[in-house]
């Protein structure tokens, strides 16, 4: 059967019968998780519930909910479908976001949640000028974080359109709508705590479904990964080329160079991904924070082991020819591998797909939750009660900005994710590292760590390395010039590289520094004294 079939039968053929399985599990899960989000609605009552959960969760909890928040449909849908169709480089995305996790834990995570209350903003603010400084953090937050949504969106569109047979691109773009309006849903409902329980929800299924696939992949070769990847090596065409480097990454001086900007970017950039640190907040001491990291890493860890099977397996048991037909960019690899391994005239296949296709689902609506609060609380914490209102709104005020915020950016990310539909989900995560690395990443550095960081240092590199990273992007092959590319059918790309990372995060870092050098602005030295002491120990903090 080809790959084609598993989505043409889904539309009208063998596997039609089994529609209503699939259909009855992801109503299902939507149903829990908006019962969850009504019930989580309903214990919020101030911004602190709205931001940061009330700070009632725990380390093993907010653990879950880390893992579940940073394990995206780039994780789950894009590195299966890299590592399905270009092998070892594919995987270099798997060994780039776990890295970059150590870095973010290394250099950020507990310092911010020390220092700060509800955003990124928060520590920025804290010793310098707060309007223009939590204006320049909430433009970048957003920024980024519909950057990440973009992904989410292609994800659910490419991934329900397989199960449903839906092949015009109007069915497509009316799920991604869906997508954008239950997580609107889920964000001004439930804000931090109903998000929380949803990420949790979602990650317990997850690992319970990539354990499931990697078992019975493994199963198929007798527990012999030598002979799983011999199989990929020999299916994929390219012989013992599909496990040496430079696939997708060797071929040219330009390719080699996309891999090394790549590389920078996701392994900087969780540091500066606003989703992610805001969960940071939700817990109520710095040691909850740190059980909570160890927590992350071991769960973590664990999945990007396993992507090995997911995407080997794919390339072992399904012709990449076929995984291109059903989507160009490689994002149905893992829920096809579920049909090949079940069987793909079997109800205990169409059962499987059904399952990894639910979770993927609920990857999707878990992680397009979190990024819509982030960006949603950067707005109405930074830049709607500290700079429009001077810090005079009221908590009920702000709470309900960010919910008017969460529809407004639903709506953008629904416009920008049917544009997005075709482009392999883990690239367009990599950009948004890339934006995070370039205009958040140094200036939290310098902040926490840089005695002598003024106002202007931060202005220049939030926007100097946001409008660089942007820049580069929409004049990439990313954007035109290229049948992958958001606009194949014109052609305007200047700059060579998929990645902007190679230039836009040095860019960053240096204009933070410039603009340091060459203001007026005289840095507060006590306090930095203050903010030392506070991100190091904890003191004072929230």
């Amino acid at each position: 059967m080809s790959l084609a079939a598993p989505a043409l039968t889904l539309a009208a053929g063998e596997a039609g019968e089994h529609r209503p399985l699939i259909i009855t599990l992801f109503a299902i899960f939507v149903a829990a998780t908006l019962v969850i989000t009504v019930w989580a609605g309903r214990q919020t009552r101030s911004a602190a519930d709205f931001y940061a959960g009330g700070r009632q969760f725990t380390g093993f909890q907010n653990g879950l909910a880390v893992s579940g928040d940073y394990m995206s449909a780039a994780s789950f849908l894009g590195i299966a479908g890299a590592i399905a169709l270009f092998g070892y480089d594919g995987f270099l995305y798997s060994i780039g976001f776990l890295v970059a996790w150590l870095v973010a834990l290394l250099l950020v995570a507990e310092p911010l949640r020390n220092s700060g209350r509800y955003t990124m903003g928060d520590v920025l603010a804290y010793r310098m000028r707060q309007r223009p400084v939590r204006t320049a953090a909430g433009t970048s937050t957003i920024v980024v974080s519909i950057f990440y949504l973009l992904a989410q969106m292609a994800g659910a569109g490419v991934l329900v359109s397989l199960l449903l047979g839906i092949t015009s691109d109007a069915g497509k773009v009316a799920i991604v709508a869906l997508v954008g309006v239950l997580m609107i849903v889920y964000v001004t409902i439930g804000g931090m705590k109903g998000t929380t329980w949803v990420q949790m929800v979602k990650a317990v299924l997850l690992i319970a479904g990539t354990l499931l696939i990697t078992f019975l992949v493994l199963l198929k070769f007798d527990f012999n990964i030598s002979d799983l990847l011999g199989k990929a090596a020999e299916n994929s065409g390219k012989g013992s080329a599909f496990l040496e480097p430079g696939l997708k990454y060797g071929l040219t001086p330009t390719s080699k160079l996309d891999f090394l900007s790549l590389g920078i970017a996701l392994v900087l950039g969780t540091a500066g991904l606003p989703h992610i640190l805001i969960r940071f907040y939700t817990v109520p001491t710095a040691k909850a924070a740190r059980k909570s990291v160890n927590w992350a890493i071991g769960i973590i860890g664990a999945f990007y082991l396993m992507t090995i099977a997911l995407g080997f397996g794919a390339a072992a048991l399904i012709k990449p020819d076929e995984i291109i037909k059903s989507n160009p960019a490689g994002n149905t690899a893992a829920p096809l591998l579920a049909l090949h391994v079940g069987g793909t005239d079997s109800t205990w296949g169409a059962v499987l797909l059904a399952t990894i296709s639910a979770v993927a689902f609920a990857t999707i609506l878990a992680v397009v939750a979190g990024l819509t609060l982030a960006s949603s609380s950067s707005f109405a914490h930074d830049i709607y009660a500290n700079v429009i209102k001077k810090g005079k709104a009221t908590e009920q005020q702000e709470v309900r900005a960010a919910r008017w915020a969460t529809v407004l950016i639903g709506i953008v990310s629904i416009a920008l994710g049917a544009l997005s539909r075709d482009l392999n989900v883990a690239g367009l995560v990599a950009l948004a590292f890339a934006v995070a690395a370039s205009a958040n990443l140094p200036t939290i550095l310098y902040s926490l760590f840089w005695k002598r960081f003024t106002t202007t240092g931060a202005l220049w590199s939030i926007y100097g390395g946001l409008l660089t990273a942007v820049g580069l992007v929409l004049f990439s092959p990313v954007v035109s010039g290229k049948a992958t590319s958001m606009f194949p059918d014109v052609d305007f790309h200047w700059f060579p590289l998929e990645n902007p990372g190679l230039i836009s995060i040095p860019v960053g870092f240096l204009l933070g520094w410039l603009g340091t050098l060459l203001s007026k602005d005289e840095p507060d030295a006590a306090k930095y004294a203050e903010l030392e002491v506070r991100s190091l120990t904890g003191t004072g903090a929230h």
